[in-house]
Formats: C-alpha cells, sequence, structure tokens
C-alpha cells in the first residue's frame, strides 16, 4: 500500500427528516478543537433549515406517539447499541470537543450511553408513576394518562457536548415527544454524529432532528413558531432565555427554563437526572367513564 495515501475527510451534515442535507444556504463554519486547531466545517443551518425540521419532525409525530412504549423503549436500547458499536468515534470527537484527556472522554461517552439506556427503561413505566385511578363521588371511573406535548424544540447544552445531549434529547423522544434538537454552537459534531447513529437504528425519520449553527438564529423562529409545542432552554444563556421564554407564549408553548448551575457555570450533568425531564413536556388526559350498575342492590364495581 501506498504511503502517500491521503486521508478522506469527513463531511458533517445536518440530520433532518432521516436524511443528511446540507444547509440550505451553503453556509458552514470552521470547528476547532480546545486548543484552537481546525477539526471539521460544520453546516451553518438557517432558519428554512429550522422550518424544514418542524415539518419533518410534526409528520413523524403521529406515528412515534402512536406507538406502545415498549417499542419505543425497545428502539430506545437499540440506539444506545449502536453507540455502544461507535464507542471509539464518539471518545475522540468528546475528547477535541471538551479537551479531555482519552480516558475522561471515554468515561463521558460511557456516562451517555449509560444514560441513553436508563432513558430507554422509562418509556413503559413513567405512565404508572404520573398517571392512574381518582377517586371520585360517583359510579364512575376516572383514569388520568400522560400523553406526549408534540414537537419539542431542545437547546442542547454548550459545554457538554455529549452527555449534557444525550440527556436533554432521551427524555423527550422517550416520552413520544419527537425533537428538533439545536446542538452545541461551539461543539456540533458529536450532535452531527449522534444524527448518523440514529439514521441506523430502528428510530423512524424525523422523531429527532439535528441543526448545527449559531443558537440564537435557529432558536428564534423555532421559539415562535406556530406548530412547536414544547421549547427546553438549556443550551441559551440568560439574555436568550428570556428573549426565546417571551416569543414562546405567543402559542402557549410549554417552557423547561435553564436549571441553575453551580459556581463553575457549568451544570453537573453526571448527576442522577431523576425524572423531571420525562415530566417536562407531557400532557395529562383524564377520562371519564361510568362504572355501570350491578344487579337490583344498585351495587357497582
Amino acid at each position: 500500500m501506498s504511503d502517500n495515501r491521503l486521508s478522506v475527510f469527513k463531511t458533517y451534515k445536518l440530520y433532518v427528516g432521516g436524511k443528511f442535507p446540507r444547509s440550505e444556504s451553503g453556509r458552514v463554519y470552521e470547528v476547532t478543537d480546545s486548543k484552537g486547531k481546525w477539526l471539521a466545517n460544520a453546516p451553518q443551518s438557517s432558519r428554512k433549515d429550522a422550518r424544514d425540521a418542524v415539518v419533518a419532525a410534526r409528520k413523524a409525530f403521529g406515528g412515534w406517539s402512536g406507538a406502545t412504549a415498549y417499542n419505543r423503549g425497545q428502539i430506545l436500547y437499540r440506539v444506545a447499541e449502536m453507540l455502544e458499536g461507535r464507542k471509539d468515534q464518539f471518545v475522540r470527537e468528546v475528547a477535541d470537543a471538551e479537551g479531555l484527556s482519552k480516558s475522561k472522554a471515554a468515561a463521558v461517552v460511557d456516562a451517555a450511553i449509560d444514560r441513553w439506556v436508563w432513558y430507554a427503561g422509562w418509556t413503559d413505566k413513567i405512565g404508572q408513576v404520573v398517571g392512574g385511578a381518582n377517586p371520585v363521588a360517583g359510579p364512575f371511573f376516572n383514569l388520568s394518562t400522560p400523553e406526549p406535548t408534540g414537537v419539542v424544540t431542545v437547546l442542547a447544552p454548550q459545554e457538554s457536548s455529549f452527555l449534557g445531549l444525550v440527556s436533554v434529547i432521551a427524555p423527550v423522544i422517550a416520552t413520544g415527544n419527537t425533537a428538533v434538537v439545536i446542538a452545541s454552537a461551539d461543539s456540533p459534531l458529536p450532535a452531527l454524529s449522534l444524527g448518523e447513529v440514529l439514521a441506523t437504528s430502528d428510530l423512524p425519520g424525523g422523531v429527532v432532528n439535528i441543526l448545527s449553527g449559531k443558537t440564537s438564529e435557529i432558536a428564534t423562529p423555532l421559539a415562535s413558531h406556530q406548530d412547536v409545542n414544547a421549547i427546553d432552554l438549556t443550551g441559551a444563556d440568560a439574555a436568550l432565555a428570556k428573549e426565546l421564554e417571551i416569543a414562546a407564549a405567543d402559542n402557549l408553548k410549554r417552557v423547561l427554563r435553564p436549571q441553575p448551575v453551580d459556581s463553575d457555570d457549568t451544570a453537573d450533568w453526571t448527576a442522577d437526572p431523576g425524572t423531571h425531564r420525562l415530566t417536562a413536556f407531557l400532557e395529562t388526559k383524564t377520562v371519564w367513564h361510568p362504572t355501570g350498575a350491578l344487579g337490583v342492590s344498585g351495587s357497582s364495581y
């Protein structure tokens, strides 16, 4: 073999509707590592790309929300299997993105895969936690069950390019929502590679759509989009979060505000995530049903 072989540089693309388009604007921007070394050119998404992602997410919502919770769990677990098989790639990308040693990056990737499996296990259990039968005065069953909110815009964490990313995407789709994800502006490569994993798993196209570029440029039209039902502001700074929250009020979107951060101004994504992200984008449907009478005594069950 020739020692003069030229390596094949990877072309990173968006992930929208199960496909890998370039930005419709044709723009790209340079992504560098923590030391300023060039890594790749990432697509710089436009407002049109954001609108296309919403269309894809809405189209996928019916099938994904209508799937059984058990089936969603199986599909999410399949994604974890695919992540495990490409672990070396993600270790390299996370190390470059976050300036970590290989061993520390490997620990982050392991934690992210474990986090994905954890959320996969919740798909058919969260309904039992937040739903139930309500006591009522009268011969009725009164049952409350959770249902997904709809299309959710997710602003991924800026600093935690993979563990934080998984921690905000997985709970949204585990509960039957579809997502339009805005990757970390400075470290988008792990997110764009995640799109390749999702495309080769059993996840239907459009359930997760991943955009890269300037967070404020992409998030602003999504926050005011009438077909977006909710927005997670994790990756927004205080000023942008306030602006987006005001825009989101136009069609009464559900808004998950950025969580409190520690003294280093970075959220602790290694902590137990709890269930608050699972319940953040769920609606509660309550159904009344007559029990009927048994016998002449008028007793009911």
